[in-house]
């Protein structure tokens, strides 16, 4: 799969932990030295609806709930799951959410089979190699 836009999904709170704001340069310097464009948060309703539906990607950064939900409600829609969505996960900020059982944020928004489908790494140049290389899983139609 080629990227050349990704849907970023990060936090608005100027307090964040001091390696969430250098996680997010490190992105975004990485998408510029790809060329890959930046779709800022396109949430699944009103005019954001189109914007996302012209990324090939979804990428969540760390600092903030109400972006997790948008990013799942967007890679909740049809079609949507065969764009690779990727967690930049700097100080395990989701390795708590991921684990969880009976997550309601999760449970809301993505299905079981779509959790393995997570591309989850601490490594921003990692991640966005795995989300680069993403192949959607085959799904029998009857």
């Amino acid at each position: 799969m080629s990227l050349r836009r990704v849907c970023v999904f990060s936090g608005s709170s100027p307090d964040l932990r001091p390696g969430y704001a250098e996680a997010a340069e490190l992105v975004a310097g990485l998408l510029v030295e790809k060329a890959i464009s930046i779709v800022y948060e396109g949430a699944a309703t009103g005019l954001s609806d189109p914007v996302a539906d012209r990324a090939d990607g979804f990428l969540a950064l760390p600092g903030g709930l109400a972006s997790i939900g948008e990013l799942f409600q967007v890679w909740s829609r049809p079609g949507a799951a065969e764009k690779p969505c990727g967690l930049l996960n700097t100080a395990d900020y989701f390795t708590s959410l991921l684990q969880s059982e009976g997550d309601e944020v999760l449970d809301r928004f993505v299905r079981e089979t779509q959790r393995g489908m997570l591309i989850v790494d601490r490594d921003a140049a990692e991640l966005l190699r795995a989300m680069a290389d993403y192949r959607a899983p085959e799904t029998r139609r009857g």
